[in-house]
């Protein structure tokens, strides 16, 4: 029995056939098409290579198309990377061992050169990084390394962002995290610090004694200018002592207050005087030696 044929004269099996075939070519039609279609999202940068060879800018977030066989396309991030540099074991210049680590923070601005100008720029970054911590740590004094880290991560950024310029990468911040000493020399500056802290503490006693002996030298030359000063000094601390309570109250007698006694007492005269009159001791008196000749 024949074959069905169609009304364009066509038979079922050359029907399947054309069906067949388009069904291949439609297949290939979407796997050219997923090969030529790519994605670059928004903090990426493709760089397409014809052939080997650089074809045209680096393209842009979105959907981009290439040659699906001709053309291969490399993405580089352009975020800030945050990279850790391994500790470094070092001598300083005052020949102390310290192990130092870090972190260096950078960005690629160029993707063209990250792609053709180095194989790999990260790895790249990694090393120039801890050469460049072990030149610092050479370079630099222990009390630099402690306090003064600031100029010491701008001179390790100038060290790294050099070559990385070259490679199309930019160093935003190098930044040393830690310091690890060994156990005796923490002893040391430990007894430093103490020592350190024992002379100002010194010295700060000793500029308030000498203050207050200037005070002191001060009041000691009014009160001589004014006797009456000391008066009411020692009034003052009366008072003062008075307000405690206190059952017993022992008072100084001054020596200036007995000159000042003997000062204000009219000198004693000769028996017929009224101080003879009323008892009270004559004072001794003693003749001159006569001399003759």
């Amino acid at each position: 029995m024949p074959a069905p044929t169609a009304p364009d004269g066509t038979t079922e099996a050359q029907m399947d056939v054309i069906l067949v075939v388009l069904a291949i070519v439609l297949a290939g039609l979407l796997v050219l098409v997923g090969a030529s279609v790519r994605v670059v999202t928004q903090f990426e940068r493709g760089v397409v290579l014809r052939f080997g060879r650089l074809r045209g800018d680096p393209r842009t977030p979105g959907l981009t198309l290439i040659a699906p066989v001709a053309d291969r396309m490399h993405k580089v991030s352009m975020q800030v990377v945050t990279m850790p540099v391994p500790a470094q074991d070092g001598i300083t210049r005052d020949n102390v061992t310290v192990t130092v680590d870090a972190v260096v923070y950078y960005r690629v601005f160029d993707p063209v050169r990250v792609v053709v100008d180095v194989q790999n720029y990260q790895a790249a970054i990694a090393q120039v990084a801890q050469a460049s911590l072990r030149s610092i740590i050479g370079k630099s004094d222990l009390d630099d390394l402690l306090s003064n880290r600031e100029r010491l991560n701008q001179g390790l950024e100038l060290m790294l962002d050099s070559p990385a310029v070259d490679w199309g990468v930019h160093i935003d911040r190098v930044d040393i995290k830690d310091v690890a000493l060994p156990e005796s020399m923490k002893r040391s500056i430990s007894r430093q610090a103490e020592a350190e802290r024992e002379r100002r503490s010194r010295v700060i006693t000793a500029e308030g004694e000498l203050q207050a002996s200037e005070k002191l030298a001060q009041a000691a030359e009014v009160m001589a200018a004014h006797p009456a000063a000391l008066q009411l000094r020692l009034l003052q601390t009366v008072v003062e002592v008075a307000a405690e309570k206190n059952s017993t109250l022992v008072l100084p007698f001054p020596v200036e207050l007995l000159r000042f006694l003997e000062r204000a007492t009219p000198p004693e005269t000769d028996a017929g005087t009224p101080a003879a009159a009323d008892g009270l001791p004559t004072p001794r008196t003693t003749t001159p030696p006569v001399v003759t000749g």
